[in-house]
């Protein structure tokens, strides 16, 4: 079977250490020249390994989240849409999310999605990757995370419909695409590492001022407490969490995964790490 011609998107704004990341591994699937991103504002740094991708410096304007998660998230919608005029498969994600191909299925994921036939959307199961206090160090930033974290805990807010072969309309955050339904893959998984490292998070927080930090320190992070606090399962809860994803919806959100409430954290499996994010 050919491979199919497969861009990734993102925009991204003071986050060049994630964004450097995300080139590194998309660039390695699909090659530079099929990446396309934005930069929120004319003052920011392109990243070294850009190589041939197509970076776009944007004016910076300041908005409220709300605001500017929807003015992110149509800029990305039209791009996309753009781009499948050439492209088989558009990826759309943020700088902190990868996402992944079981190792079970021997084979890469430029490969894995060229052969998976689906209707408008695909979506990996989301794992929110975060650090645990008590066993785990600051984050070595010259190493794969994965080599460094063990633990997730399982999110719908991550199990995000980021891959699609027709034009669409995507939610803010990439959470849900307008007007259609999820399709979970069974062999994907979309890893999230905006809470990979304690420190990390407050030195960003450091920039937002000190009573950020402050709030931060006082109640840390809820994926972080999570992991260091819960109890961490084994992969038969992934397979169920997969299962109640697929079928439970809200009747207000019913294009949105559900798991009525339920915060399971698990370990990683560890072939995941073959993926070398």
């Amino acid at each position: 079977m050919a491979t199919k011609r497969i861009a990734a998107i993102t925009m991204a704004r003071n986050d060049e250490f994630f964004l450097s990341r995300w080139i590194q591994y998309y660039g390695n699937l699909f090659g530079t020249e099929n990446l396309y991103i934005y930069l929120d504002g004319t003052d920011q740094e392109i990243p070294e390994n850009a190589g041939s991708a197509h970076v776009e410096k944007l004016p910076h304007t300041d908005m409220s989240r709300s605001a500017g998660d929807k003015y992110r998230i149509n800029l990305i919608s039209d791009l996309a849409n753009k781009l499948l005029s050439e492209y088989d498969i558009v990826i759309g994600c943020d700088c902190d999310e990868f996402l992944v191909v079981d190792p079970n299925c021997k084979m890469d994921l430029s490969k894995y999605l060229s052969q998976s036939n689906f209707n408008t959307t695909l979506s990996g199961l989301g794992l929110d990757v975060g650090q645990h206090l008590t066993h785990e160090k600051t984050l070595d930033t010259s190493k794969p995370f994965l080599s460094q974290r063990e633990y997730a805990l399982l999110s719908t807010r991550y199990t995000k419909p980021v891959v699609i072969n027709r034009p669409v309309r995507w939610g803010s955050g990439f959470h849900r695409v307008q007007n259609h339904n999820f399709h979970i893959d069974k062999n994907l998984y979309l890893l999230h590492f905006g809470a990979v490292d304690m420190d990390m998070l407050v030195a960003k927080a450091a920039n937002r001022g000190a009573d950020w930090v402050n709030h931060l320190k006082r109640r840390g992070n809820g994926t972080i407490n999570d992991v260091t606090h819960r109890h961490a399962r084994g992969e038969f809860w992934i397979k169920l969490s997969r299962i109640i994803q697929t079928y439970i919806r809200a009747p207000y959100a019913w294009n949105k995964p559900n798991m009525l409430g339920m915060k399971w954290v698990v370990k990683i499996p560890e072939r995941l790490k073959k993926s070398g994010v």
